[in-house]
């Protein structure tokens, strides 16, 4: 793989945002964290359809903060249980590599912020977290947290995550961290499919778990 299709990203220390409400923290994010767009339509030919989406993220030594916003034309919520395929719903998701070795692992939305989220090595054989360790993950969602079936027309919603870094084995310590993953929106089940990255991924079917194709992620 040409290294220059591999992106980078600085996620910039934000002190003391861990108590403050979740309105608050999207504020703070918007003035002082890094934000960039979800673009790469890596099978497009296939699957065409590219809805806006975009993170902002920082971090405040305890926890990843993360908010999605995404613009669509379909909306879909069905799952609703920890560990449901959310997938198949309208959803981002962000994989995280924090050792740089084989071990990474995968946060999955959907719009109401329902989770799945895994240990891997690999796309086969998954660690599930279970209920207290998704608990750990804090989520608020512009379209509430019930179930529904899709919807047609013109929406816009954000998802604020924070994923605490003991979490994924990560004790920081004032220095930079240096890390790989990649951040998607996809929506497998949907009237539109689509399945978009950050990083581009270079493979002839859509697969996001390839860590050959995750970018550099740094933690100020």
């Amino acid at each position: 793989m040409n290294r220059s299709n591999i992106k980078t990203i600085s996620i910039p220390r934000i002190d003391a945002i861990e108590n403050i409400q979740h309105d608050n923290i999207i504020n703070i994010l918007e003035e002082k964290g890094f934000r960039t767009i979800i673009d790469s339509n890596n099978w497009s030919k296939e699957f065409p359809y590219c809805p806006l989406s975009s993170f902002t993220t920082a971090h405040d030594g305890k926890y990843i903060y993360i908010d999605f916003f995404v613009r669509c034309n379909y909306l879909k919520a069905e799952n609703y249980e920890n560990n449901s395929p959310v997938s198949q719903d309208s959803c981002v998701e962000f994989f995280v590599a924090p050792k740089g070795d084989n071990h990474y692992w995968n946060f999955e939305f959907n719009c109401i912020g329902t989770i799945n989220a895994s240990h891997r090595t690999e796309r086969k054989n998954p660690t599930r977290l279970n209920d207290e360790e998704l608990a750990q993950v804090l989520r608020y969602a512009s379209c509430g947290n019930k179930p529904f079936q899709e919807l047609e027309g013109i929406f816009s919603w954000n998802l604020l995550v924070a994923i605490p870094l003991s979490l994924i084995g990560i004790e920081y310590l004032g220095k930079p961290i240096e890390m790989k993953g990649n951040f998607y929106k996809c929506a497998s089940g949907c009237t539109q499919p689509h399945y978009l990255s950050w990083n581009p991924i270079f493979t002839e079917k859509p697969d996001f778990h390839r860590q050959e194709f995750f970018g550099n992620i740094i933690l100020e």
